[in-house]
């Protein structure tokens, strides 16, 4: 089985704008295969540093002298950096996206498509999980999740009936989940709820809103002036807030004015939105919601 295929490889990988003695990081390791296509366009100088916090994706570290991969949340990229002695870089990549591997191995608990335990963690060595949520927050909070992370319209009633199912029973497996929100899953509309309230979840356990934005607002002190930011979202969660980062070097308010009235802002975009051809998403059907935004440092 394919650990996981790497979206957008050439165009996310171009969007760098690799200078062959550069330093670069990759901080969604996952299988390896944007940070091979970058070490394939670096010369013995430069070097390159990976993160990932799936302990599954250490299996896939690379043999070279110029790669260090480092076994962390990307929202720690600063620390661990500079744990190394790098303070700055000349570009940054990030593909946002659950790994096909997390999706694929059915314990994990990332898919709606097997019977496994709640789960979700992508670093296995954190407390929260899915089961926590689902089992243990309060209705006010379960509903908060589905309606922010998910944008499901029905969160107040789905949270509602979560609780009134766990004072019977905890509920410990997806199909479980699945049979207590039934009422909420049309026929025709089954897969692309469960996916909603799916994403919802995961993005809680995982604090995936928080950590991309601590990881953003790091990108401005870690880039040297014309490094370049190369990131994949797949979710309009994420891709609001890359785009209005990229914007606005923020994600609430307007930057400062300089004397003559223009924005001071930390980066410029670097051509339009790209997405997936036809042609990779027929061979690689999860391509098919990823979004590429490239920026450079000024």
């Amino acid at each position: 089985m394919e650990y996981h295929n790497a979206v957008l490889l050439t165009e996310t990988v171009d969007g760098l704008n690799i200078k062959p003695n550069g330093v670069y990081v990759d901080v969604t390791f996952g299988g390896g295969g944007h940070s091979k296509e970058i070490l394939k366009r670096l010369n013995k100088e430069g070097k390159l540093y990976a993160f990932d916090q799936d302990r599954d994706a250490l299996q896939n570290t690379i043999e070279d002298d110029r790669f260090q991969l480092i076994h962390e949340n990307f929202r720690f990229i600063k620390r661990f950096l500079r744990f190394y002695g790098v303070k700055q870089v000349d570009g940054i990549l990030a593909d946002f996206g659950v790994s096909s591997h997390q999706f694929d191995v059915a314990e994990r608990g990332f898919s709606t498509r097997f019977e496994a335990d709640l789960d979700m963690r992508m670093n296995q060595d954190n407390e929260l999980s899915a089961y926590q949520v689902i089992n243990f927050y309060e209705e006010s909070q379960i509903k908060q999740v589905l309606w922010q992370y998910g944008e499901l319209r029905q969160a107040p009633a789905m949270a509602k009936v979560i609780v009134a199912a766990r004072t019977e029973a905890p509920i410990k497996t997806s199909v479980e989940l699945k049979t207590v929100l039934q009422r909420f899953l049309p026929p025709n509309k089954e897969n692309k709820i469960l996916a909603q309230i799916y994403q919802a979840i995961r993005i809680e356990v995982n604090q995936e809103i928080e950590a991309l934005k601590e990881f953003l607002l790091q990108t401005t002190e870690l880039l040297n002036n014309g490094g370049r930011l190369s990131l994949i979202s797949y979710h309009s969660l994420e891709d609001r807030l890359v785009k209005r980062f990229i914007r606005n070097g923020m994600f609430e308010g307007e930057p400062k004015r300089d004397v003559f009235g223009n924005f001071e802002v930390p980066f410029k975009k670097v051509g339009n939105l790209i997405v997936p051809s036809s042609k990779e998403i027929k061979t690689n059907s999860r391509a098919r919601s990823a979004k590429l935004r490239i920026a450079e440092r000024l």
